[in-house]
């Protein structure tokens, strides 16, 4: 009499936790070798150096991640910033912009523009 009613009651909470756990499978795929959200073309022209590199290294990243750059419009300096595997996309946006305006407290440049984020996902 009891296992007649214990075998329902399984099966709802066998469905009840993969119902749970089906949202959380799909959310964890890999985010390596992909761009993600792109705001601007990341242009490096014929420059190479660790911009150039973070870049990669962010497209690279498997987890939320972001690059951000200064505008480089009518300057040839440029500065960047990254974050690779935060726990959300808002936080590398937010982590990126302020490796990306350290730069300025180590270097007194006025011309190089404002950092804005490139790149995040």
């Amino acid at each position: 009499m009891i296992l007649k009613s214990v075998r329902p009651a399984f099966v709802v909470m066998l469905a009840g936790i993969l119902v749970a756990a089906a949202p959380l499978a799909a959310s964890a795929e890999s985010l390596a070798g992909k761009v993600g959200d792109q705001r601007y073309a990341a242009q490096f022209g014929q420059t190479k150096g660790p911009c150039q590199q973070a870049y990669k290294d962010y497209v690279a990243a498997s987890g939320h991640s972001a690059y951000a750059q200064t505008h480089r419009a009518e300057t040839e300096a440029f500065f960047c910033g990254r974050s690779y595997n935060a726990p959300t996309q808002k936080a590398a946006e937010e982590r990126a912009l302020a490796d990306c305006n350290s730069v300025f407290t180590k270097y007194k440049v006025k011309t190089a523009g404002r950092c804005t984020v490139y790149a995040s996902k």
